[in-house]
């Protein structure tokens, strides 16, 4: 059968440099850290002091006080960023079918903050089993999607996918394809993830996992820099609204790029460490690239997976260089993650953001944090260091990698 075509109608990011979609690109583009200490908690004991928190955040601005209350944060966010990629897409909301529109969403952990607290007052009780009503239902991961449904009456497919870091990179490769065969004409998409907690810091930090670079926390995250030493937490939300071609052509939308494809794969490897010649990585860009009717040398840009591990960053850089082969060098390719931190589940998201605006605005935003070389990293590529680099993107790529190997990769094209 002949597939549909898919394209992006709305975007919406709650991040830790930016609270709406356009703060968010403005940051990118001027290098803006967004690495500070943590002020959720006491983290006198802890090895890592800091974190990509949201800032200036406040639910009620955004959701009645009683229903922002029955929300884990990682929901809360999920709204907030689907509220403002629905209104960026313009839906008018009384001629669409909504039993044809549908929310899949991307979380890796899901309430954990809800189910800490919950443990937290159960352990400082009197063994009551008293715990909050919604307990459970501010937990569970396909929450998100199903609030936003909920919310808007959307009807057709309802999900969340977990697939650790490339949770929400899943839920956009399956969004895609509900729509390419037809079962949908538009599907709200994307990822959120609020693990900024005592359990999301304790737990990175007992696997020596995250940056400990304490005295400097905005330039903690340096992707393949020779110094780095750990990713740094960050959390928040990204959305978009994904749509059928002549659906939004009829309608006329406002069309950013289409979403031409996408490609999935697992290391098999080891349950955290990347496979140390990225054979996953090769699998998943080549699977995304014939997935798409793509060649290697169709590629303008990477949004590297690029979480400042030691180990991950030069895995992922060989995989790129023996995928793109001499191409690689031509490529602008970047890691976000040295602004925004490492958003778990909702990375992919707010990344597949990022390059959908650099193929929109000519412009590629920089990895920043760079001063040292890693004589492991090919000094040919160009990883677009410290500063955005003007360039006509046609073709951007976003990588994904989770914990236990989940490999994801999508990539979007400029419409023509």
């Amino acid at each position: 059968m002949e597939l549909k075509r898919v394209v992006v109608t709305g975007l919406g990011a709650l991040t830790p440099i930016g609270n709406t979609k356009d703060e968010f690109w403005k940051a990118l583009i001027g290098g803006k850290s967004g690495a500070a200490p943590i002020t959720y908690f006491d983290t006198e004991k802890f090895k890592t002091k800091f974190a990509c928190e949201i800032k200036n955040f406040d639910p009620t601005d955004f959701l009645d006080r009683k229903e922002a209350r029955k929300m884990d944060k990682f929901a809360q966010y999920a709204m907030v960023a689907a509220d403002e990629a629905i209104a960026d897409a313009h839906l008018n909301l009384d001629e669409v079918n909504k039993l044809r529109v549908g929310v899949i969403w991307g979380a890796g952990i899901g309430g954990l903050e809800t189910f800490q607290e919950e443990v937290l007052n159960f352990a400082s009780g009197d063994g009551s089993p008293r715990f909050n009503p919604f307990f459970i239902p501010k937990m569970i991961a396909d929450i998100a999607p199903a609030n936003i449904s909920i919310k808007y009456g959307f009807m057709g497919p309802n999900y969340t996918t977990v697939s650790a870091c490339a949770s929400s990179a899943n839920a956009m490769f399956d969004a895609l394809n509900y729509i390419r065969l037809g079962h949908c004409d538009i599907i709200v998409t994307g990822g959120s993830e609020a693990a900024v907690t005592i359990a999301g810091m304790g737990g990175f930090n007992a696997m020596h996992a995250l940056s400990t670079r304490n005295e400097t926390p905005e330039s903690a995250s340096r992707p393949f820099d020779g110094t780095r030493d750990g990713f740094v937490l960050g959390e928040g939300a990204g959305a978009l609204v994904l749509e059928e071609y002549e659906h939004a052509k009829k309608r006329g939308a406002k069309i950013y790029a289409e979403f031409v494809g996408g490609g999935l794969s697992s290391d098999a490897y080891h349950m955290t460490a990347p496979h140390p010649d990225g054979i996953g990585v090769v699998a998943v860009m080549k699977n995304c690239l014939e997935n798409a009717g793509l060649k290697p040398e169709d590629v303008d840009h990477i949004n590297t997976h690029g979480t400042s591990t030691p180990l991950g960053d030069v895995a992922e850089l060989k995989a790129i260089s023996e995928v793109f082969g001499d191409h690689a060098k031509h490529i602008n390719i970047n890691s976000t993650k040295s602004m925004t931190g490492h958003l778990l589940g909702a990375a992919g998201a707010i990344e597949a953001i990022s390059v959908i605006l650099a193929i929109q605005n000519g412009i590629v935003p920089p990895t920043i944090n760079h001063t040292t070389v890693d004589e492991k990293i090919d000094p040919e590529l160009n990883l677009t260091l410290n500063k955005a680099q003007k360039r006509d993107v046609k073709v951007g790529i976003s990588n994904t990698f989770g914990f236990g190997g989940h490999n994801a990769c999508v990539v979007f094209k400029r419409l023509e």
